[in-house]
């Protein structure tokens, strides 16, 4: 696992100490805002390989590694959301970043929402890409409980430490991911799914679920972020997404002035298979 994280012309790397651990950042421009990037599973920074060029002209961009993925460090506990969040403050603490505009996928967007109503004076914008929000009322939910199959097959005794081990799992996630399965290559493929075939990385993906699974679902489906949204939101959303509804999007109205953005034709990954609508949002969204 010494391997060095995949070249993006004009992106450095450093790592930051942050509660203890080495957090991995690729970062790139220095004029402007500063734009903080969130990954998904199972991804790390290079998820955003076509947007930093793409914004680093006009705003100082930072793409973090989460705790257990891509280059940082994968500790056996912490992987409960609320603390993953905190992992970002405290990054951004580490980077002396204030306030920052901020973009989220994934894991990565649900963690953006968690951060956007803890500390709404960190963050000026939010843009979320493909992630249900904090919201959405839990009948809607039920029917939608199926595409959670993966996660299952993850959190399994035995079954998901193999599946990850291996990078066999991953693969299939990135694959069936996208709607247009061309837009991957076998080197984007490997750089993400190869992370996990380190045993650290392998129990930090299964953590995430896990935690999220026996621990987080249930508060969730509750209410316990059903609280107001202070910063500007957008979030965009790719229509023919197999993890994730674009049909439980409602139930925002009360607590959030949420702007929703549905993609056709888009699968869940949509900063690899869209991104020039992902960069179009974004240029536009976290304009000064």
């Amino acid at each position: 696992m010494d391997a060095e994280p995949p070249h993006v012309e004009g992106v450095a790397h450093r790592w930051v100490e942050a509660r203890g651990m080495r957090f991995h950042v690729a970062e790139a421009g220095t004029a402007g805002d500063t734009v903080v990037l969130l990954h998904g599973f199972p991804q790390h920074w290079y998820e955003w390989r076509h947007l930093i060029p793409e914004l680093a002209a006009d705003h100082r961009v930072v793409a973090i590694d989460l705790r257990g993925h891509g280059w940082s460090d994968a500790p056996p506990d912490g992987y409960a959301k609320e603390e993953m969040a905190r992992d970002v403050l405290a990054v951004m603490d580490a980077l002396d970043l204030d306030r920052v505009k901020l973009v989220g996928h994934d894991w990565g967007g649900w963690i953006g929402f968690l951060l956007c109503l803890k500390a709404p004076e960190r963050f000026d914008r939010f843009l979320a890409l493909n992630i249900v929000h904090p919201w959405s009322r839990p009948l809607a939910a039920l029917p939608h409980l199926w595409r959670f199959w993966y996660q299952q097959v993850i959190i399994a005794p035995g079954i998901g430490r193999l599946a990850l081990r291996k990078g066999a799992f991953a693969r299939l996630i990135l694959r069936l991911g996208v709607h247009d399965r061309s837009v991957w290559d076998r080197r984007t493929i490997d750089a993400f799914a190869d992370r996990y075939t380190d045993p650290a990385r392998t129990r930090a993906g299964i953590m995430v679920y896990r935690t999220f699974v026996l621990r987080e679902f249930r508060a969730v489906m509750s209410g316990r972020y059903r609280s107001p949204l202070a910063v500007p939101t957008r979030l965009v959303f790719g229509t023919r997404d197999v993890f994730l509804s674009h049909r439980v999007l409602d139930g925002h109205q009360p607590y959030a002035d949420l702007d929703v953005h549905l993609v056709p034709d888009c699968g869940h990954f949509i900063a690899d298979e869209r991104p020039d609508i992902v960069a179009e949002h974004a240029r536009a969204f976290l304009a000064p």
